[in-house]
């Protein structure tokens, strides 16, 4: 298979799309980060990059909290328009009718609508150049009753988007292919 090289990038695929959600002067924002991801196990952490100037990166180092809400592809709408305009200068809460609550971390807002939330205290900050890239302890999970099979989340019920940096674009989440740590195995001996 021919390759193509390429300038350098963050083509990562699939990169998740989910909304951070911080307070900000005492006041709920959320703002969609279309990227992010695992950086630990135990405990367990998650990252991601938040620009400078951005106005839910004040909340992040005002409260020390924050929250991770995985949209459906029903809330596609409202997840863009947290990532067009500023807690700044309008209330997303109110223009996208998100129906908040909190956990054991009072400054942690989530959002109802959301089939995942979690919750997170700041372990890390650190500054990259271009964004700040925090990492926070997952302290609280929360499922919807509805997405779970078995009592475990269920990607198909979840319905997570995933994000496409380059060309921009938003997709559902995708088909089931099999079962990780088996599906291998029929190459066990082929080396």
């Amino acid at each position: 298979m021919k390759k193509v090289s390429l300038k350098p990038d963050r083509l990562m695929y699939p990169r998740p799309i989910y909304l951070a959600g911080v307070k900000v002067g005492g006041k709920v924002n959320f703002m969609a980060v279309g990227g992010g991801g695992v950086a630990n196990g135990e405990p367990p952490m998650l990252s991601m990059n938040i620009r400078h100037h951005q106005h839910t990166l004040k909340g992040v180092f005002e409260t020390k909290v924050f929250s991770i809400n995985i949209p459906s592809v029903d809330l596609i709408k409202e997840t863009d328009y947290c990532g067009i305009v500023s807690g700044a200068k309008v209330d997303k809460v109110a223009a996208c009718g998100f129906k908040i609550f909190y956990g054991k971390l009072p400054d942690a807002p989530f959002i109802e609508q959301c089939p995942v939330n979690l919750g997170l205290r700041v372990a890390h900050l650190l500054n990259l150049g271009s964004h700040t890239l925090v990492i926070g302890e997952v302290l609280e999970t929360m499922v919807s009753e509805d997405c779970l099979t078995d009592g475990k989340p269920d990607p198909r019920k979840i319905k997570a988007m995933i994000y496409s940096q380059s060309p921009e674009q938003y997709f559902a989440f995708g088909e089931y292919l099999g079962k990780p740590h088996s599906i291998g195995l029929e190459l066990k001996g082929k080396a």
